[in-house]
């Protein structure tokens, strides 16, 4: 009984909203939404008394994500440990790493050679087999928690694979899994939508559409084996909700919206952050907050700031709890390459003004290749221009440019347009693979400091810093995917390498730049932990330097008051202060001296 009234009063706050949005997106369709309440109801009757538990713990901090002891780490499962139980027997080092938020990058079946690193779901309700069972899932998603530890899992809600039961459905005539798509008999429409909405991949899948076999068109945004869903139709909504909560009741604690900003399509427009996408994430917001309200929703919206903050929603109708923190990634390895911060100090500078409440995940690479979508507006101001910068970031990160030690690959080189994206892991874009291959000590000891640096760099940021896999041992990149017949034609397999666990045991010796490494992020992470000028409602803003080479960041909560200083070349850089500080990192208290940073140095100054 006192369930239900739990129940009851979570539904009946979000009732009249919910039911408007859906009535008015849905034409007044209320059969369907009735059924969608009586699926709400399902799985929070459903739902496993120890999230329930959780769900109630997390209701009384609702905060709780904001907190500066949170470290996220993204891995592979099959990379990582081969498989989920191989996860859960590698629990002790996750906490020896200090992580506390684990990334499951795309487990769910899809099927071979078109799976697109997992994000052609196949099943939303079953595990690849090579990887497990839900069952296994969920044990390790159980021993998660009983080691403080939230899980994130990608919910792949744009389209499915075409070897989905709805897809094969529909390529069989059913008409009602062909409602599920945009299916058309001829280019009529298609050919409409092609004059408004630009292309994703335009050398890899040119236009947004794929003819089949028997000469029906499905809309295709991303790849041809990639059938994009109509959320016009109440059906996929309901269907493709109920999938989120069935993941969401198997333990996982951090939903990740893939591809959110393109899942409602309209005629005449770009179909890009429209309104209904908005209706429909608030949707979802308020349905998990009525079931698992310890659920948060992380969205993917890989665009500059003006088209990310929108998916926060508001005050009052919030919708995604935290956001990527793109742009400033894209900047930070612009300013590797130009050693100048001054575009990277103004992203910092848009942060800063964003209210207190928004959450973003910060990171240095992830399972994705960089794309340079810049400020090229104000970079134009400085003299650059968009074709000849990105060219030479490319050829910088390819180490093709003269000095250049950083060793990366190209994604999607498109020559007519001179655009493509970068690939590469974070030690291998900061030279260590091409120290070691010179057996340059000094090179080598640049490159580690660089790595080092842009990690506390990313630990001073207000949000959640999140680790790849293998990034907290400085892991080089993985050519052997070359010799991969399913994965050779695609160059991000170039830093998704499985993970060294014999090399990962240098990590236990300081004098090898695997253990500098890890012994540096432990170090950050600690001192992150205990110190509240690290929490995320801090205030936060740039702090001139009075260099181009470093950038600088304060921060202060209560009395605290922190100068972090961070310098983005390899030539020493002095700084004055004008207060006496303590170095968080050696712990020496100083006397209101200048600050004189190594190459790729950094300092977290306590003032004082």
């Amino acid at each position: 009984m006192e369930n239900k009234y739990e129940f009851r009063k979570r539904f009946d706050k979000h009732f009249n909203e919910l039911k408007w949005l859906y009535c008015e997106l849905y034409n007044n369709d209320m059969q369907k939404f009735n059924d969608l309440c009586k699926m709400i109801e399902q799985y929070y009757d459903n739902r496993k008394e120890s999230l329930k538990d959780l769900d109630r713990k997390r209701e009384q901090n609702p905060e709780w994500y904001h907190s500066n002891d949170i470290v996220g780490m993204m891995l592979y499962v099959d990379n990582f440990a081969g498989n989920l139980k191989g996860v859960a027997k590698k629990i002790d080092y996750i906490n020896e790493c200090g992580v506390n938020y684990i990334h499951l990058m795309p487990l769910l079946e899809t099927p071979k050679g078109h799976s697109d690193g997992g994000y052609a779901v196949a099943d939303f309700r079953k595990v690849q087999p090579e990887l497990g069972t839900m069952d296994d899932l969920r044990d390790l998603t159980e021993l998660c928690h009983q080691n403080h530890i939230s899980c994130c899992l990608d919910f792949v809600m744009n389209h499915t694979s075409d070897e989905h039961a709805w897809a094969k459905a529909a390529r069989n005539g059913d008409e009602e899994a062909r409602s599920r798509y945009f299916f058309y008999h001829d280019w009529d429409i298609p050919n409409e939508y092609e004059k408004t909405v630009p292309q994703v991949f335009p050398t890899t899948a040119p236009g947004n559409f794929t003819k089949l076999h028997d000469g029906s068109i499905v809309m295709t945004t991303f790849y041809p084996y990639q059938w994009d869903l109509n959320y016009a139709n109440p059906i996929v909504f309901n269907d493709m909700t109920e999938n989120m909560l069935y993941l969401a009741n198997a333990g996982i604690d951090v939903i990740r919206l893939d591809a959110v900003p393109y899942i409602w399509k309209q005629l005449g427009t770009p179909c890009r952050n429209l309104p209904q996408v908005h209706a429909i994430v608030r949707m979802m917001r308020m349905i998990g907050e009525i079931v698992c309200p310890s659920v948060l929703l992380l969205g993917e919206v890989v665009m500059e700031p003006s088209k990310v903050v929108p998916y926060f929603g508001t005050v009052d109708k919030p919708e995604c709890n935290m956001l990527y923190n793109v742009t400033t990634m894209a900047s930070t390895w612009n300013t590797v390459a130009t050693r100048d911060v001054r575009l990277l100090e103004r992203q910092m500078k848009q942060l800063s003004e964003l209210p207190k409440d928004y959450v973003f995940l910060n990171y240095l690479r992830c399972h994705d290749d960089i794309g340079w979508g810049l400020d090229y507006d104000w970079l134009h101001t400085q003299g650059m221009e968009q074709v000849p910068h990105k060219k030479f970031l490319n050829d910088y990160f390819i180490g093709k440019f003269e000095g250049s030690t950083s060793r990366g690959e190209l994604y999607n080189d498109d020559p007519v347009l001179q655009d493509a994206r970068l690939c590469g892991t974070t030690a291998s874009l900061c030279g260590i693979e091409a120290a070691l291959w010179d057996n340059d000590d000094k090179a080598l000891k640049f490159a580690v400091n660089a790595d080092i640096m842009l990690h506390a760099y990313m630990f001073t940021q207000s949000g959640i810093p999140v680790i790849y896999s293998g990034d907290e041992v400085g892991q080089l990149n993985d050519y052997m995917y070359h010799a991969d017949i399913h994965k050779k034609f695609d160059s991000r397999y170039l830093h998704r390498g499985k993970f060294d666990w014999k090399l990962a045991e240098q990590r236990k010796d300081t004098l090898t730049y695997q253990g500098k490494i890890f012994k540096a992020l432990r170090k950050l992470e600690t001192i992150r932990a205990n110190n509240d000028v690290f929490k995320a409602s801090a205030e936060f803003r740039p702090a001139a330097t009075g260099s181009k080479n470093v950038l600088g960041i304060y921060r202060k909560y209560g009395d605290q008051e922190l100068l972090a200083l961070f310098n983005f070349c390899e030539e020493y850089r002095r700084i004055d202060v004008y207060r006496n500080y303590t170095d968080l990192i050696t712990g020496e208290y100083k006397t209101n001296k200048a600050i004189e940073l190594e190459p790729y140095g950094f300092i977290w100054a306590l003032l004082k």
